[in-house]
């Protein structure tokens, strides 16, 4: 529960012909992580399988593009598990090829009816803006020997001025439609030398021509139904070949999800990779296997192994930890918990799983920033309400709502009212300063327990020397707790205390001298640097333990939030205008500074106590297994 499930190495040894047997087992399983490292590469040169990864790399692609077009269920019904040979996985993969070339047709005329449809659509526009115009539109295309016609836009404040300069090189201008703050026209006039003039006045009044496409041949209104009958024609075409890939598609989906199975059984021995190597007719697979699993898995090798084998299986090295993959067994109740964990990382193996410690500290946290028998019961409401968005997070959310409630009957609090029920601890705002004095006693605790555990995970490492004398060992927690003693000591009689005086001077000194060992400098920069990380030590306790005062002031800004909406209500004239006042007031409550406490929460997770003993760059564990879609 507190750290990943021990872990061995383990080395089988077996015939080649056996591979994909084994790696099917091994898959169904569930427990083998492979081992990618060349360690054996010179005994066993040879990385078997190379033409079936090729193959199922093929099919695979092929039956991911024919997804697109036949859909399959998310889940895979495997049926009898058995092995894949090269032989079936080439016909499958011969079989998909076939299946997307009609696929691949389908989607080829699709995106030429696509394609088509614009260039409709496009003429379409283009058309609107000679609507008006009851006329041969080829007519107006092309040049003619003596008349120049141009057909175009202009804005319609220039239309009087453009005319008139138009009527001193007689040229019409004739305006045939107007929209918006533009007028379309078309110029008439001679052609000759006055053609250059005649643009530079056109450029002038803001003229934009107004190409026509060849496609518009003739009058608007005839060409209007000759692009319906086009879009009618493509639609019906796109529905036929619906059809006929829908009536495909079921003759074909049985068949498609046998491929899909023969895919999801061949993959283990994918996966294997560089993890099984070869010499002749001698291959070895290497892996993780968790410690209780090692006996399960070699009686099932040796029900469906036809040859002998040997399976070698030792204690990962000091060198290897490293490198061991972290597997940490799942519960419904942790798993929300366990996501938000992984967000800050995957625990190294060996070093404390703080899952479950994170559980109980933030639930408790925000129960105490948060604490109201109503605001929690809502959120127990709400959370199973939507137990079928908020999936795994119901339980999350319904564990902060309980202690949300329970922190309520301590404080007294329902919806912010504080004379309903007794309180059977404290009302926060009657006396904020033992309210302070109960989250820096909650922040010392933290902080001890989180440097003990940072201790024990240098211990598994190993690495003596940090768990004494590092920033989070022996040496710094001797050092705070000998100012906590001597800070009681002078709170409570008015002197620090010769016992707490010596223990700090000595832990701070060999915490010093240590900084001067590890730091690889000349004289005077080691020195420089030792007293800046001491004193880095010595500050970032006495941040992180103030740090943990905000749950106090959390506690009491939301009481002082419920005063503030009951003062706003007591503001109102009218009885339902308090009420109102005092439902929406308690909504923002909810929402606004359940989302603060939350965050505030998870900071102090992360910052106060994740980063003082958690590395959160192991390996998470990823077995072999046949994946049909279904989560386990």
């Amino acid at each position: 529960m507190f750290s990943p499930l021990p872990m061995k190495h383990v080395m089988l040894q077996i015939m080649t012909d056996e591979l994909p047997q084994a790696s099917l087992t091994l898959a169904e399983l569930a427990v083998f992580s492979p081992d990618h490292r060349p360690v054996h590469e010179e005994s066993f040169p040879i990385i078997p399988g190379e033409r079936f990864r090729e193959l199922y790399s093929q099919a695979g692609s092929r039956l991911e593009k024919i997804g697109r077009h036949i859909a399959l269920p998310p889940q895979v019904h495997l049926g009898r598990i058995h092995v894949i040979s090269e032989q079936d996985l080439k016909k499958t993969n011969a079989w998909l090829g076939e299946v997307w070339e009609r696929c691949s047709a389908l989607e080829e005329t699709l995106r030429d009816l696509q394609e088509e449809e614009q260039m409709i659509h496009q003429l379409e526009q283009a058309l609107e803006n000679f609507s008006h115009l009851n006329i041969d539109l080829s007519l107006l295309r092309g040049e003619r020997l003596f008349l120049d016609l141009r057909i175009g836009m202009v804005p319609r404040a220039n239309v009087t001025q453009l005319r008139e300069a138009l009527g001193l090189a007689d040229y019409l201008l004739f305006v045939y439609m107007e929209h918006e703050h533009n007028a379309h026209v078309v110029v008439v006039g001679p052609r000759g030398k006055r053609e250059d003039e005649l643009g530079s006045v056109l450029d002038t009044a803001g003229f934009r021509p107004l190409p026509i496409p060849p496609e518009l041949h003739d009058e608007p209104e005839k060409v209007r139904k000759e692009l319906e009958t086009r879009r009618h024609r493509i639609e019906q075409e796109r529905i036929r070949q619906l059809e006929s890939m829908k009536t495909c598609s079921e003759a074909l989906r049985e068949d498609l999800e046998a491929a899909r199975s023969t895919l999801v059984m061949a993959e283990p021995f994918v996966r294997l990779d560089t993890a099984a190597r070869s010499a002749g007719h001698l291959s070895i697979i290497s892996g993780w296997i968790p410690a209780r699993d090692i006996d399960r898995t070699e009686k099932a090798l040796t029900r469906v192994l036809e040859d002998p084998f040997r399976l070698n299986a030792r204690r990962p090295s000091a060198e290897e930890r490293l490198l061991v993959p972290s597997y940490l067994p799942k519960h419904w109740l942790m798993a929300p918990f366990a996501t938000l964990v992984k967000q800050y990382g995957v625990p190294r193996y060996g070093e404390v799983d703080p899952t479950a410690i994170f559980a109980v500290t933030f639930i408790a946290m925000f129960g105490m920033m948060f604490g109201d028998i109503g605001h929690g019961l809502t959120i127990v409401l709400a959370a199973w309400l939507a137990r079928r968005k908020l999936k795994s997070f119901t339980a999350f959310a319904v564990c902060i709502g309980l202690s949300a409630t329970l922190f309520g009957f301590l404080y007294g609090s329902v919806f912010g009212y504080e004379g309903i029920l007794k309180a059977v601890w404290i009302p926060p705002l009657s006396d904020p300063l033992y309210m302070l004095s109960v989250a820096l006693k909650w922040g010392i605790a933290y902080l001890l327990l989180i440097t003990l555990i940072s201790v024990h995970n240098r211990m598994v490492e190993r690495d003596i020397t940090r768990a004494i004398f590092d920033s989070n060992g022996l040496v710094s927690l001797v050092f705070y707790l000998g100012m906590i003693y001597g800070l009681w000591n002078y709170y409570a009689n008015g002197a620090f205390g010769l016992g707490a005086m010596l223990l700090s001077v000595t832990a701070l000194i060999a915490l010093l001298a240590y900084k001067l060992i590890e730091t690889e400098a000349p004289p005077g920069e080691r020195m420089l640097v030792a007293l800046i990380e001491t004193f880095e030590t010595v500050t970032g306790y006495i941040s992180n333990t103030l740090s943990f005062l905000r749950i106090a002031a959390f506690s009491l800004n939301h009481v002082a939030l419920a005063v503030a909406v009951f003062h706003l209500a007591d503001m109102m004239e009218s009885t339902h205008g308090h009420l109102l006042m005092v439902i929406f007031g308690n909504l923002f409550i909810l929402v606004l500074e359940g989302a603060i406490v939350t965050i505030q929460a998870l900071r102090l997770e992360y910052y106060e106590g994740f980063s003082r003993f958690y590395s959160g760059d192991g390996t998470e564990f990823r077995p072999l297994r046949l994946e049909t879609g279904i989560t386990a």
